[in-house]
């Protein structure tokens, strides 16, 4: 299933997944995203972009671990091939680049961190 790339390209209600920090972790990828879609060119913010992409994975990781989550290897996996992509990009961003992102986000909270609501402590 294949979720639509809303634009502007921001974080509303329909991406909740009703944990605070990471609803609030996730509005921050989405802003990183829009900032780096504004300004390709800019290298402070597509480094800020993969420090936020990396310090969320590692908190999202963190709590399915703790929590025993039944698919958190294959979530782990998701998180390493992106942030694997993320890093093999240069500045400044193509559309490529900046089409893989939004869509990779959207789809990954959508139709994978959803499948973790109501199951993490």
């Amino acid at each position: 299933m294949s979720f639509p790339i809303h634009e502007p390209y921001k974080w509303d209600e329909s991406f909740c997944v009703f944990y605070s920090q990471l609803d609030e972790e996730h509005k921050g990828l989405f802003d990183g995203i829009f900032a780096c879609a504004a300004n390709r060119g800019d290298k402070g913010k597509f480094d800020d972009l993969c420090k936020k992409v990396s310090d969320h994975f590692t908190t999202e990781e963190g709590m399915l671990d703790a929590n025993n989550y039944e698919n958190t290897a294959s979530h782990k996996e998701a998180h390493k091939e992106f942030l694997t992509k993320l890093n093999g990009l240069s500045v400044p961003l193509d559309d490529g680049a900046v089409d893989y992102a939004k869509n990779w986000l959207v789809q990954h909270i959508k139709g994978i961190d959803f499948k973790y609501k109501g199951k993490l402590g």
